[in-house]
């Protein structure tokens, strides 16, 4: 199954790249709920969640959390929080979502903008941080 996240872990569809490994490609979020809201994906596309098979479930979370600490030493905020929704897209992903409060967690409230070069210097602040 090709997915919108598919095209982007293939290059397709550009994006701003934070980390990938063998099996997982996280990524800042377009739309961020706050600025750092990033998204990891397994690169296997599997619809949902709880579809997973264990070892790549644990995987994931492993994963995510190198992720959010590398956020976490890069954006100011009290802590990353998790969000799994999985209605946008049909690929099992989680948020990774810097938070001050508990309406940056909100996925109705208006998304933050950023120029395209603040997304670049973000993903390669977070990069960075994740390979040291």
């Amino acid at each position: 199954m090709e997915t919108l996240f598919t095209k982007i872990i293939q290059g397709e569809i550009p994006c701003y790249k934070i980390a990938e490994n063998e099996d997982f490609f996280a990524f800042l979020d377009i739309n961020p709920n706050a600025k750092g809201h990033t998204l990891v994906v397994p690169k296997k596309p599997v619809d949902k969640l709880f579809d997973l098979d264990v070892e790549t479930y644990q995987e994931l979370f492993l994963y995510a959390r190198k992720v959010a600490e590398a956020i976490e030493k890069v954006v100011a905020c009290d802590r990353v929080g998790i969000s799994v929704i999985g209605l946008e897209v049909p690929h099992a992903h989680v948020h990774l979502i810097p938070l001050n409060s508990m309406q940056d967690a909100n996925f109705s409230k208006p998304k933050i903008a950023l120029t395209p070069k603040a997304f670049e210097d973000l993903a390669a602040a977070i990069s960075q941080q994740l390979e040291q």
